[in-house]
């Protein structure tokens, strides 16, 4: 069955002053250089839930080190998962490589330009495959994210609910009935920018919109009240516990995440949940758990550290090693330089930045 649009204003006049200011005014990215599909790929999964500036760094780095689909899928994971460090969402980086070593095997590494194969790659949800349809291939689909949904509902006035995942298929029908056929790239991009710096979540700077006439927020008065979203559910608060120290020759203990869950394969300073564990047990739970005989020296700066569905607060403590063999199969002992060379998550990035300083 046929979905309803609610079409309310000129679509050929709206495309064509949104498409003008974004041509005028489009921020240069290094993303926007060419049409290359595989760096547009790369760039809309690294901008998932992560700012534009951050992103840029990041993309140079990740470009530099995997020019291409094959580099990126022959790549070992640790090396990936390094030059995501500090990004977050790290699942985002192995499904990036899980796909990408399917399109180097299934289509001989080209980024695929139609629905269903772009649909059946790992992490290619319906914006991502949109946005390559788009921008790499000028295809006329629609590529809905937060900044579309929050645009769109102000123009359209759309109340619907935008935290529900039924409601993001109202946008992309909604925008396929209007999205330019000879220009798609520029429209999509357009509503993208315009949702970045023009018709911001709070504070819109209406006055200076390119497509504030056919705006039915605008025109009464309750762009304030959109988009429509309910409150996420309150994030659950975990506190642990962090070890952080090094052996008589300097070798500093870390350990490997499991291979699936959250943070998978990165790694981290030994922790655990202080609900398993009271700091005055720490010595025994050392030997039981690494082989390891150790002294906890004193309490380091404590980390507190945000995910979107819960929230880590770590106690840390400096601990000296002072024998034993290391027993754990998923732990190693490495010296300071070869630190580097382990993709940690954010949280033990700031703990190692307490190690060295003491060092």
């Amino acid at each position: 069955m046929k979905r309803e649009t609610q079409i309310n204003v000129n679509a050929e006049k709206f495309s064509a002053d949104l498409i003008d200011w974004f041509e005028k005014n489009k921020r240069e990215l290094p993303w926007r250089e060419n049409k290359d599909p595989y760096k547009i790929w790369v760039s809309e999964i690294m901008l998932q839930q992560t700012k534009v500036d951050t992103v840029i760094p990041y993309f140079h780095h990740f470009i530099e080190k995997f020019p291409t689909i094959k580099d990126l899928a022959a790549a070992d994971e640790q090396e990936v998962l390094k030059a995501w460090e500090g990004l977050g969402y790290y699942s985002r980086a192995r499904n990036l490589q899980s796909a990408v070593k399917e399109v180097a095997l299934e289509y001989n590494s080209k980024v695929p330009d139609h629905v269903d194969a772009l649909s059946s790659l790992k992490g290619v949800g319906p914006y991502t495959r949109g946005a390559i349809l788009s921008i790499a291939y000028d295809k006329p689909e629609p590529a809905v994210d937060g900044n579309v949904m929050r645009v769109m509902s102000r123009v359209l006035n759309i109340a619907e609910d935008i935290a529900k995942q039924r409601t993001r298929k109202v946008f992309e029908d909604n925008i396929r009935a209007i999205i330019p056929a000879d220009n798609p790239s520029s429209f999509n991009q357009g509503l993208m920018e315009l949702g970045a710096l023009i018709c911001t979540p709070k504070a819109p700077a209406c006055m200076l919109c390119p497509v504030q006439k056919h705006c039915q927020a605008f025109a009464l008065g309750i762009q304030d009240e959109l988009p429509v979203k309910t409150k996420a559910k309150k994030q659950k608060r975990i506190p642990y516990f962090a070890f952080v120290g090094t052996d008589d020759k300097g070798a500093v203990l870390i350990e490997q995440r499991p291979a699936d869950g959250l943070l998978a394969n990165l790694w981290q300073f030994p922790m655990v949940a202080k609900q398993q564990m009271d700091i005055e047990h720490a010595a025994s739970w050392f030997r039981a758990n690494y082989g390891l005989h150790v002294k906890v020296v004193r309490e380091l700066s404590p980390i507190k550290h945000v995910f979107s569905h819960l929230v880590w607060q770590v106690e840390v403590y400096r601990i000296a090693i002072l024998g034993g063999e290391l027993t754990a199969q998923d732990a190693v002992l490495v010296s300071i330089p070869e630190l580097d060379q382990y993709p940690l998550p954010v949280s033990h990035q700031k703990i190692k930045e307490q190690m060295i300083c003491l060092t």
